[in-house]
């Protein structure tokens, strides 16, 4: 029994403690945080809800090819007759007159017309909307890649801004602490009247600390907000810790190919080359489909009636036709033609305009996109050597606000030479960390613009 009461107690205490410890945070790389923002993203989930759209304009295109059923039926009330068509009854012998005593209250009436049909010949018209609409198609599914790409290069900015916002951040904080010391230090010189302090060395560094102190919560403000963004568009809750999988900021490695490679990549490999590619398939398809419309549809199907009213007799005549108690179907083969030269001949005119526009399109961007490369591709080796510079410069900076803090504890650095080391070295490093960030995300702009992001 004891031994019962033991287990309860060590389960329920499990159970406490297991609530009681924090949930454990999700921890991403890049490539793990694009993953997630791709699968998470509500934007892309609307393109692809559009492609959805496209495909079911497609498939009315080629179901205009099948049966057509048009059916009327409707319930009413007729005249209701007796004592048949003629005033003798139903027959009679010449002369005969026709009976037009014969109402007697109303009958219900039921009615059926319907048409079974099924189009023969269009000239062209099912096969060239159903080709405009697999070009719709084609370029709804291009709108969704580009979305996946616009997420990856959102997601980069927001992973990379964090890295270096949070780098900077830490070493605001420690130069805050050396400068805080160096505070401390230069007060106790002026009380204990030691050193070679002045009070103006005081209120230099004092005010250095406030320029020091704005940038740090600048830095933390920046910080926080990237990571918000990152949180937002990997879906990860507010109240699941996130963190990144990488300490500091690097430069990622700089894209495989010479400019001519990358460039003839981005003229084969682009979205938007695709896109042009089945908007003019699109365009031209329905220049055909305009002019189709031009000419007759011609189609065979069944055609029929039937009408029944219980309280009037039926005419068997085969000359009368009788609207209230009939049945009847036939096979048929017949031609449909709409006819409107001006205004066909105008939206011809149209699509031929969009046609050509949409040509010009293309040709500018066979154009422009070996230029975007160009851009990007000197852009990225400016920023390498510019990170590689600032690099040196940084560590160098480091140096100089080391040893003249040295220098200063022993007595032998005048304080503006410190003050002057210690913004040397934040202006050096930030800056390098600012173009570390901007090198990642040219190289990231480099990748889209070739192709090389799908």
């Amino acid at each position: 029994m004891l031994g019962m009461h033991c287990k309860r107690w060590l389960a329920a205490s499990c159970c406490a403690l297991a609530l009681a410890a924090p949930a454990a945070a999700v921890t991403v790389d890049l490539d793990q945080a694009v993953e997630l923002a791709l699968q998470a993203d509500p934007r892309i989930s609307e393109r692809e809800h559009l492609v959805e759209a496209a495909r079911a304009l497609l498939q009315e295109a080629v179901g205009s090819d099948g049966l057509f059923l048009d059916l009327d039926a409707f319930l009413a009330l007729s005249p209701g007759v007796d004592d048949g068509f003629f005033n003798t009854g139903k027959t009679c012998n010449s002369p005969c007159k026709v009976n037009d005593d014969g109402m007697d209250g109303v009958s219900p009436w039921a009615n059926v017309q319907f048409k079974l049909i099924k189009p023969l010949l269009t000239f062209g018209k099912i096969e060239s909307y159903a080709e405009a609409a697999q070009g719709n198609v084609d370029v709804k599914r291009g709108d969704v890649r580009l979305q996946r790409i616009e997420t990856r290069m959102q997601v980069s900015k927001a992973y990379y801004g964090y890295l270096a916002a949070r780098n900077g951040r830490e070493l605001l904080e420690d130069v805050d602490a050396r400068v805080n010391k160096a505070i401390n230090l230069v007060q106790r010189w002026i009380e204990e009247g030691t050193g070679n302090a002045k009070q103006s060395d005081l209120f230099a560094m004092q005010t250095g600390r406030g320029l020091l102190r704005k940038a740090l919560a600048q830095a933390r403000a920046i910080e926080q907000i990237a990571l918000a963004g990152l949180r937002l568009l990997t879906g990860i809750p507010a109240n699941e810790p996130l963190e990144v999988a990488e300490r500091n900021i690097t430069a990622v490695p700089l894209p495989i190919g010479s400019l001519e490679e990358l460039q003839a990549k981005a003229l084969v490999e682009r979205t938007e080359i695709d896109q042009l590619e089945a908007g003019l398939r699109a365009r031209r398809a329905l220049v055909e489909a305009k002019r189709a419309e031009m000419r007759p549809n011609v189609y065979a199907g069944v055609v029929g009636s039937l009408a029944w009213s219980p309280e009037r007799e039926t005419l068997d005549s085969p000359y009368v036709h009788d609207p209230f108690n009939h049945a009847g179907a036939s096979p048929v083969v017949g031609m449909q033609w709409r006819w409107a030269g001006n205004v066909q001949q105008a939206r011809i005119a149209q699509a031929e305009a969009e046609l050509n526009a949409l040509v010009d399109k293309q040709s500018f961007a066979r154009a422009g996109i070996p230029f975007e490369v160009t851009e990007r591709y000197h852009q990225v080796l400016a920023n390498q050597s510019a990170v590689e510079e600032l690099a040196q410069a940084s560590r160098a900076g480091r140096r100089w606000m080391l040893t003249s803090y040295a220098d200063f504890e022993a007595g032998i650095e005048r304080s503006e030479r410190v003050i002057a080391a210690f913004q040397g070295y934040v202006l050096a490093h930030t800056d390098y960390l600012a173009s570390l960030n901007d090198y990642n995300m040219e190289v990231a702009e480099l990748l889209r613009v070739s192709g090389s992001y799908r």
